[in-house]
């Protein structure tokens, strides 16, 4: 079965949407984070910045690779591997890529790798 050429453009503006709103959060987040940085206070001043400074570092590297994974499926996209299961090689369910359209795997494969991290896992 073959993605239909109105899935992509549909993905494709879902995910450049994406993209922009993540680079927003993170400009806004560093904003946020810039303001606050008055030097000097007292403890609980500085303990705060140190908390925000850590949430931020933990949201820019989550936000990171979000990011990479829709970069990731940008270049599927114009490669015309997009929609493509990488562990199958079969069709990507539309209704999956619709929701989550930088996504790598058909359901039947996130099953398939799924089940072989629990196996390798258990060692």
């Amino acid at each position: 079965m073959a993605i239909s050429e109105k899935l992509v453009t549909e993905c494709r503006t879902r995910l450049l949407q994406s993209k922009q709103d993540i680079l927003n959060r993170v400009k806004e987040a560093r904003l946020n984070l810039d303001q606050n940085e008055e030097k000097g206070g007292d403890e609980g001043d500085q303990t705060v910045r140190v908390l925000a400074e850590q949430e931020f570092l933990s949201m820019h590297e989550r936000l990171r690779g979000q990011l990479m994974e829709i970069e990731s499926a940008l270049a599927r996209i114009e490669g015309g591997t997009f929609g493509y299961c990488e562990e199958t090689e079969e069709a990507i369910e539309p209704e999956r890529l619709r929701a989550i359209p930088w996504t790598r795997l058909s359901i039947e494969g996130a099953e398939i790798r799924e089940s072989m991290n629990k196996r390798y896992a258990r060692g």
